[in-house]
């Protein structure tokens, strides 16, 4: 693919130099690590753009390629829906979202989808399943946010994509005094529920565990 096609796919309608996109494929390249024989997964054609050398499924009617799941644990955040009658306050659903994927991404082992790829799926109805399937993870976040005078409700659930079911759930009622330390604390106890319950792809037939 051409680096043009690449930099607009990311990063549409904006501005972004090349030194950006090579320092994503050297993150990806480090993700997937070394290909059999010798042979890179993602290979640069000089003054052109990159290849991806291995075999990707499609599934029948599907117009998007399914990422494998890499080997750690694996989450997306999609952004926490705004449930309040005025539409002025989706920017604290939107704030939220962005506050749990950066505290996700400050733990280590942990694979956590960048926001701008989280955010493509907002206000889509997408099946769950398919939505992990496409980004390529175990684990989908997602919530919803209510807001009425001074008080904030606030939805969590955790989602395992492979069984379907709901690993973990919560709910969250806070007086808005200061609308930043409400989400910097409930940012702060879903992170720290969802560690421990993210589990690790299973290997080599074996059952996926949980983490310590």
């Amino acid at each position: 693919m051409r680096k043009s096609d690449l930099l607009g796919a990311a990063w549409p309608g904006l501005a972004v130099e090349e030194s950006n996109l090579s320092v994503q494929i050297a993150a990806l390249r480090k993700l997937l690590g070394p290909a059999p024989h010798g042979v890179e997964w993602i290979v640069t054609i000089p003054r052109v753009g990159y290849r991806f050398t291995a075999e990707v499924q499609r599934c029948e009617n599907a117009d998007r390629e399914f990422v494998p799941l890499p080997e750690r644990p694996s989450i997306a955040v999609l952004p926490f829906c705004d449930m309040s009658d005025d539409l002025g306050h989706a920017s604290f659903a939107n704030g939220l979202t962005e506050d749990v994927i950066t505290d996700l991404s400050r733990i280590p082992d942990l694979y956590v989808i960048a926001r701008n790829s989280s955010f493509a799926y907002k206000d889509q109805s997408t099946d769950m399943r398919r939505i992990a399937q496409e980004l390529g993870v175990r684990y989908l976040l997602e919530g919803s946010v209510r807001l009425a005078s001074d008080r904030v409700r606030i939805n969590a659930q955790l989602i395992d994509a492979i069984g379907g079911g709901h690993v973990w759930a919560e709910r969250f009622d806070r007086s808005l005094g200061d609308i930043f330390a409400v989400q910097d604390e409930v940012a702060g106890k879903i992170v720290e529920a969802l560690v421990g319950r993210l589990a690790v792809p299973p290997r080599h037939g074996q059952p996926a565990g949980l983490e310590a």
